[in-house]
């Protein structure tokens, strides 16, 4: 029997929302500020998982310039009926403070893969919006309630309402059906029918240590609901020394064979600091019935396992990404994301041909438009490497690699031009928006021709390298603290952000000249 290593969808892919057409499966996952937004990946098997394609990726669907970091697409639900697949999202624009600014969009498509349409605009009552398509024909929207008043419990329940598909609008009265249990913080509803019931599953607790998975069920859509009395479904919150922490907000998908699983997020703390640097990734559980209908883990405990029983299907294994990416196709790797907006203007695969070119533009500061193409950090351990050609004339104009949380937590090596020192490498840190240049003087280069750049990251160190010669390897400044890439840095382990580390490629020009630099090849290696 094939085992489910967990997690599935390693670095940065948290909210799951998992679902089955037919023989596929499909999971997607939120994206916060980084474009193109949501994830969606494709398993045969439930073990392998393959990133296929997102769907929000033109500027009429999602433009996210000015959103704060870890705003954007919040916790989508991917649904299918009648041959149309549904993607419901949330466009975030503020969450911190009183207030919660979140738009809620539903797009379609005849294909996975697209084209999407353009979005219908749904409420702004709250976050985690999910779609449920009744077996009577009716479709009903569940979103969280966001209570802004002072003396109020902020996540303030579940609301459904009725979404009308000819009327491409929501419809007739609102309810509130659900509150909630005593571990509070209730959200990311998704509902089903199974067994006579409308079975509610959300998540409670935050996002961090207490996170959970709880579920209720009525025999009515807009309730009463009743909470199952075993709850939580699922939680790491009594022991710290499971490898997946922060198991909760996920989804429930039945298999061909009538088999129950629920993928759901969780964070791998990093031994030495105790940060999910990765963020938070999707893992996936076996679930059974119990006597009195209610779901649970099959293994008997409401703790999430790392090896888990896959469903009796043939094993379908995909073809793995290359480490390499040489740049020689005309079509911009997958992996790859930019920060809030579509920068396809300001990148080409064609100009120079076998090269990735960036134009210059705003500064790592920016929450509008930066020519900085990304991937996730999925392991502990890995190599990022790139051969850059570029030429800065000032000290407003530089390029390189960079080791990134956000815009205020990054390690950045770059090529930088000095009056009194010419084209040079420096580093540039920023830790909770402080911002330092630590070397105690800048590396002179040679003025003109490529340079290799390398960063390794060995869970909480990272040491930079360069080359000249493209044969030896030359360290450049000290060991730098790699946790700091995580949300418990930022926040002391707190709600405050969502993402997970990334590394990649950018380019700057504050002088507005738009110079270049050009990029021979990308390599991402794992240990």
């Amino acid at each position: 029997m094939q085992k489910i290593i967990n997690p599935v969808l390693p670095g940065f892919n948290p909210d799951p929302s998992i679902l089955r057409v037919n023989d596929d499966y499909y999971i997607a996952n939120s994206t916060f500020e980084w474009f193109p937004g949501v994830q969606i990946h494709h398993s045969k098997d439930l073990v392998n998982w393959k990133l296929i394609t997102r769907p929000l990726n033109r500027t009429s669907q999602l433009n996210m310039a000015g959103n704060p970091n870890s705003c954007g697409v919040w916790a989508p639900c991917l649904s299918y009926h009648e041959g149309t697949y549904f993607l419901i999202y949330t466009d975030v624009k503020s969450f911190k403070g009183i207030y919660k600014d979140a738009h809620n969009y539903l797009v379609t498509a005849e294909d996975i893969y697209g084209p999407w349409s353009e979005p219908i605009y749904l409420n702004s009552s709250g976050f985690d919006p999910s779609l449920f398509h009744d077996d009577d024909g009716r479709k009903w929207l569940v979103n969280m309630k966001w209570d802004h008043r002072k003396k109020s419990h902020a996540f303030a329940g579940i609301l459904l309402q009725e979404y009308d598909h000819e009327q491409k609008k929501l419809v007739g009265p609102v309810k509130n059906i659900f509150k909630g249990s005593d571990i509070q913080k209730v959200e990311g509803p998704h509902l089903y029918k199974w067994k006579g019931y409308y079975y509610l599953l959300t998540a409670e607790g935050g996002t961090v240590l207490r996170h959970s998975s709880t579920m209720a069920r009525s025999k009515n859509i807009d309730g009463p609901y009743e909470l199952d009395p075993k709850y939580p479904l699922l939680t790491s919150y009594n022991n710290p020394n499971l490898e997946l922490q922060r198991a909760g907000h996920g989804s429930i998908v039945e298999t061909q064979d009538g088999e129950f699983y629920l993928a759901h997020l969780c964070g791998r703390r990093m031994p030495t600091q105790g940060r999910c640097v990765m963020g938070r990734e999707t893992a996936i559980q076996k679930l059974k019935w119990t006597e009195d209908d209610w779901l649970c883990l099959e293994h008997g405990t409401n703790e999430p396992k790392v090896t888990v029983d896959a469903p009796d299907l043939p094993e379908y294994k995909w073809e793995k990404d290359p480490e390499k990416d040489d740049f020689d196709s005309e079509v911009l790797n997958i992996n790859f994301q930019s920060l809030r907006v579509d920068i396809s203007d300001l990148y080409s695969l064609t100009e120079r041909p076998g090269y990735l070119r960036l134009t210059g533009a705003e500064s790592l500061s920016s929450y509008h438009k930066q020519a900085l193409l990304a991937r996730r950090q999925q392991s502990f351990v890995y190599t990022a490497e790139t051969c850059i050609d570029f030429q800065p004339e000032n000290i407003q104009q530089f390029a390189g690699l960079i080791c990134m949380y956000d815009n205020n937590n990054f390690y950045y090596l770059n090529i930088i031009h000095h009056e009194d020192q010419g084209r040079s490498l420096d580093i540039v840190t920023r830790q909770k928006g402080n911002y330092e240049c630590p070397l105690e003087s800048k590396v002179s280069i040679p003025e003109t021709g490529e340079v290799l750049l390398k960063a390794e990251v060995n869970y909480d160190k990272l040491k930079f390298f360069y080359s000249i010669d493209k044969v030896n390897w030359i360290r450049i400044g000290t060991d730098y603290d790699a946790s700091t890439l995580s949300d418990e840095f930022d926040d002391g382990g707190g709600d405050a952000h969502f993402t997970g580390a990334f590394t990649g490629i950018c380019c700057q020009d504050l002088s507005g000249s738009k110079i270049h630099a050009d990029f021979d090849y990308f390599t991402y290696r794992e240990a």
